[in-house]
């Protein structure tokens, strides 16, 4: 069994808004086949708590536009490792420092990545944006 298509849908919807706001590292992980309670997870990290609360705000942003809303969040206060529970998805925003030591895709290296048509895209145009500025200068 995969994830449902509802359930990939929601994480794109959510890979994407945390991309927008330079999330690094954005991935969707199909762990419909070890987990029971959940499809999907997403997870992004950010160099600092302000820019971890930037993604989570645009991300239930883009959620709630979408018709979800989040059955529980845990870690928003502290800026540090922010989940966001959607039943069928689980969103984990981390600080950089926090990702690199729980690791979770390691944690969960059997699940198949679910690739993202279009998170590439935005970080190729922002890295062109970026050499165009140099160049510039």
């Amino acid at each position: 069994m995969s994830a449902s298509v509802e359930a990939v849908k929601m994480a794109t919807v959510a890979a994407l808004a945390a991309d927008e706001k330079l999330a690094s590292d954005v991935v969707i992980l199909d762990v419909s086949e070890q987990l029971v309670i959940t499809d999907c997870f997403v997870i992004a990290s950010a160099p600092n708590e302000r820019q971890v609360n930037a993604i989570v705000d645009n991300v239930e942003d883009k959620l709630r536009e979408a018709g979800y809303k989040p059955v529980r969040r845990e870690g928003t206060r502290e800026g540090r490792w922010a989940l966001l529970d959607y039943v069928e998805i689980v969103i984990h925003i981390q600080h950089n420092d926090e990702r690199d030591f729980y690791g979770l895709e390691r944690l969960w290296k059997d699940c198949p990545q679910v690739p993202v048509e279009g998170l590439e895209d935005q970080r190729a145009k922002a890295a062109e944006a970026g050499d165009d500025e140099a160049g510039a200068e």
